[in-house]
């Protein structure tokens, strides 16, 4: 990822914009940036293109836009804003400009924007390979249509109810071109956008009848291939399928002849070796894709772009493996009688050829070993929704797997963790599609290997504000695999210039909690960074050696959900900034170090520094939680709030309180648990802005005389 600064914003300029925009924030809350759209929400590869990103809260005063991958820059363009005109009106539009290379892949990208007021929620910008044409300001009859040339990505948005564009292109006899919408599907990561655009897409001829239509192909996003048979002027149109629009509702139109693959087949690819794969999507020419990748490759989802037949390729995943793989046979494997043997660990790369294809694969193990079993196919864009049994030499079911889940998103592939056999012989794997589909478009990769202790970190969430010369906090939350229990410790790489970490540990057993403190200096330096957390741990393996574990944390970017739930969506990136004086220039706390005896509690006294003005409700807490659901405790196992000695609200004015610690008579000990006290000011109903005190170190000991 490379990051554009359009130029460094000193502390005395950021002081006197909050000190100008306080007569309009002085009883509201000061929130980040809160992306909404980018228009128009295309680029291309090659080009440099200027952008307006529509925000919610003030984005006055950027200096940094981040985006994610490869190829693609950005930086803001000089306004004529000034501190007076933002303490006016909020400025929730920036212009930016985009720098795409050559050699770019194409695809949806990652936008922040970095402020005084700190990092932005993320905003999605597509890099198409065409030239981007925008709709025009009336399209919303044939007669009006935007007149746009193919190839090319059309931008527009479904920007009110019953909002409908045409656009008129001329195509010429024998011309293929494949249509490909973008719209719901990058409205995902939008933090505040509850309702998603749910878009059809048509094509009519110049006299308006209809000759293809489309609706749902990638989730609710359309998909159209045509050959035109005559030259001539054709329309496409475009609306939500409901008659429904928000302005935020931005789509992108890829209009291209270019091959797009959904996917291949072989999916499991190994290293420093040349691979053919066959594509299955629309307009694929018949020769095979040949692909090599390094030695030095990451393991898993990769993206690649080949050129076949002078032709380059849409965008397409495969899954790099290490596995030793092999290939369903071509002959019949679809019962148990035939099943394919395979040696145990394996990858095996299949596809359910036809409907009512059944796969079946046999592998031998003795008592008490551990498997482990997963179908990567929908994760990399196969059609599949897998069904994955374990049967026994009877043809008895032993474990059962449709959808698996990672973290906080489900996934419609298939996984058997940690499974141990109960006895010595041969074992049968049945695959197959829930609705016993089948077809090109149906590749799976199979892994099945012996069970290892391992650990996934996520993060909540993917962006961290730090105050100048305060504190915050990043919450980690451990989910154990294959029979690991123990403790995980945090550490972190990538800190911004001025901050300092105090990293905690996520204990072991039933813990799955930790936190990571974050200080900034009172002199540091606007500034953000990539943060990168580290989780390690080490497991003692039942035959005595001791194993050494490490991953690296996802982080999640919260979202509202409808209804006024917390959602999550993984993105690629955490970032830090370091900020002005917000609402809560600091957390104070009575103590940084308790000792609990087991069975006791104790009081921590807490006091805020509001801002000047600032008087919104504040509540205290030492977990992070929204309505009945807790999302990350910062207290040590067996340690809990006494919810009837506290004072957490703080209303209008009011800067002190206090919380109580207590914990129970059985909490087990634990020695210089990293803890903070959380000031939380509401944003929305779901998000909020969190203000951290330093850390408090929480030890736990034994009641005396146990």
């Amino acid at each position: 990822m490379r990051c554009e600064r359009h130029r460094f914003v000193r502390r005395t300029f950021a002081t006197i914009l909050l000190l100008a925009v306080c007569p309009v924030i002085a009883t509201a809350q000061t929130g980040y940036p809160m992306l909404m759209s980018i228009k128009p929400i295309a680029t291309s590869v090659g080009q440099t293109s200027e952008h307006t990103i529509v925000s919610r809260y003030t984005m006055y005063g950027a200096y940094q836009i981040l985006v994610s991958g490869q190829g693609v820059t950005g930086e803001v363009i000089p306004s004529d804003v000034t501190a007076e005109d933002a303490a006016k009106k909020p400025v929730e539009q920036l212009k930016v400009r985009f720098q795409v290379a050559a050699d770019a892949l194409p695809g949806v990208r990652d936008v922040r924007v970095v402020t005084p007021l700190g990092v932005s929620t993320v905003g999605q910008l597509v890099v198409g390979t065409g030239p981007v044409a925008v709709e025009g300001s009336n399209n919303d009859t044939i007669d009006k249509a935007t007149v746009v040339q193919v190839p090319a990505t059309i931008c527009g948005s479904v920007e009110k109810a019953e909002d409908v564009d045409f656009f008129k292109f001329h195509a010429t006899a024998g011309q293929s071109l494949n249509f490909h919408v973008r719209a719901g599907r990058l409205q995902d990561k939008i933090h505040d956008l509850q309702q998603h655009c749910d878009p059809i897409l048509m094509l009519r001829n110049s006299a308006g009848v209809t000759m293809a239509a489309s609706d749902n192909y990638f989730r609710a996003d359309p998909l159209l291939s045509h050959k035109f048979e005559q030259e001539g002027d054709y329309v496409l149109e475009i609306r939500d399928v409901r008659y429904q629009g928000n302005q935020y509702w931005e789509y992108a139109i890829e209009v291209s002849p270019q091959p797009l693959i959904e996917n291949v087949f072989p999916l499991g690819v190994a290293r420093n070796a040349t691979t053919e794969l066959k594509g299955a999507g629309f307009l694929i020419a018949e020769k095979p894709l040949s692909v090599q990748l390094p030695a030095d490759a990451p393991l898993g989802e990769r993206w690649l772009q080949v050129t076949a037949d002078d032709r380059t390729t849409s965008p397409f995943a495969v899954e790099v493996t290490d596995l030793p793989l092999t290939a369903e046979s071509a002959q019949d494997n679809n019962n148990a009688e035939k099943a394919q043997p395979i040696s145990v660990p394996a990858g095996v790369n299949g596809r359910m050829d036809a409907e009512g294809d059944v796969d079946y694969f046999a592998f031998e193990a003795k008592k008490g070993e551990a498997f482990s079993l997963e179908i990567v196919a929908r994760r990399r864009n196969s059609q599949l929704d897998s069904h994955l049994r374990l049967l026994n030499e009877k043809g008895a079911q032993l474990q059962l797997s449709d959808d698996l889940k990672l973290g906080k998103r489900n996934f419609s592939d298939s996984w058997l963790e940690n499974w141990v056999a109960p006895a010595d012989g041969k074992y049968f794997v049945e695959i197959r599609d829930v609705h016993l589909r089948g077809g090109d478009r149906f590749p799976y990769f199979l892994t099945v290997t012996r069970s290892q202790p391992y650990f996934e970190l996520y993060l909540d969430t993917d962006k961290t504000q730090v105050p100048r010369g305060s504190s915050s906090v990043v919450f980690c939350r451990v989910e154990r695999k294959g029979g690991f229990t123990g403790p995980v410790d945090l550490s972190v790489e990538n800190l911004p210039g001025g901050v300092k970490a105090t990293c905690g540990r996520i204990q072991g057993g039933k813990a799955v909690d930790a936190i990571i403190v974050l200080e900034a200096d009172d002199d540091a330096e606007f500034n953000c960074a990539e943060l990168r957390v580290l989780g390690t741990a080490s497991h003692d393996a039942a035959d005595g050696n001791k194993l050494e574990l490490s991953t690296v944390g996802k982080p999640y970017q919260e979202t509202y959900q409808p209804g006024g739930g917390r959602g999550h969506w993984p993105v690629d990136t955490h970032f830090v900034a370091v900020t002005d004086d917000l609402d809560i220039r600091r957390v104070s706390v009575s103590t940084q170090e308790i000792k609990l005896e087991q069975g006791s509690s104790q009081k921590i006294e807490v006091t805020i520094d509001r801002s000047p003005d600032f008087k919104a409700n504040v509540t205290l807490d030492m977990l992070y939680r929204h309505l009945a659901s807790s999302f990350g405790d910062s207290l040590p196992p067996g340690v809990t709030l006494d919810d009837k000695q506290a004072k957490t609200l703080l209303a209008g004015s009011a800067t002190t309180g206090f919380v109580t610690v207590k914990a129970a008579a059985d909490a087990p000990p634990v020695e210089n648990h990293i803890s903070v006290v959380m000031a939380h000011v509401s944003l929305n109903f779901v998000m909020k802005t969190t203000y951290s005190s330093p850390p408090i170190k929480i030890s736990v000991v034994k009641k005396e005389g146990k």
